[in-house]
């Protein structure tokens, strides 16, 4: 109920950012605020989600695959939870950072960012004690998540509408 009340005041949010933004004479007002409002509003959810506290079993995994081997030995809805759950939390930021920004647009770049920012996530759960593992293979897939969303959105990129091939 929260994420659908949400949208109409993100969208106001973005809205108004691209007036402020046309105002100044910002180049592409209304592309760079509605990446910026949407990215945000698409990952601040899952942040919040991931550093509330867990259910009393902190640790730390520095092991590649060992938790997802885990993960895949669950039922179904545990597997689909975790790996979608972890594919999406910075989705929105793997979509919109290239779109926002031809600076971003490579899937390279999509990537770091994105596990530069899960593995600041994870050293955060780790570090407040909030009751959850912080495991090498969240950082894994939720990386691949943003880059996924990248490709998803490569049309859109602002490289290929700067170089003028605006999809029509």
């Amino acid at each position: 109920m929260a994420a659908v009340l949400a949208v109409p005041v993100t969208l106001l949010a973005a809205h108004l950012l691209a007036r402020r933004r046309a105002a100044r004479g910002h180049p592409h007002p209304a592309r760079t605020a509605y990446a910026d409002v949407l990215m945000i509003a698409g990952t601040v959810p899952w942040l919040w989600m991931i550093l509330t506290p867990g259910h009393n079993t902190e640790g730390i995994n520095l092991v590649p695959f060992r938790d997802l081997a885990a993960v895949f030995q669950a039922p179904a809805e545990t597997v689909i939870v975790q790996v979608g759950g972890n594919l999406l939390v910075f989705a929105a930021l793997g979509a919109l950072l290239p779109v926002r920004s031809a600076r971003f647009a490579r899937l390279w770049t999509v990537a770091l960012v994105a596990a530069a920012a899960s593995a600041t996530v994870e050293a955060l759960q780790y570090g407040l004690h909030l009751d959850r593992v912080s495991s090498v293979d969240d950082v894994l897939l939720n990386t691949a998540g943003a880059v996924l969303a990248a490709i998803m959105t490569q049309r859109w990129h602002a490289s290929r509408i700067a170089a003028g091939s605006v999809p029509q």
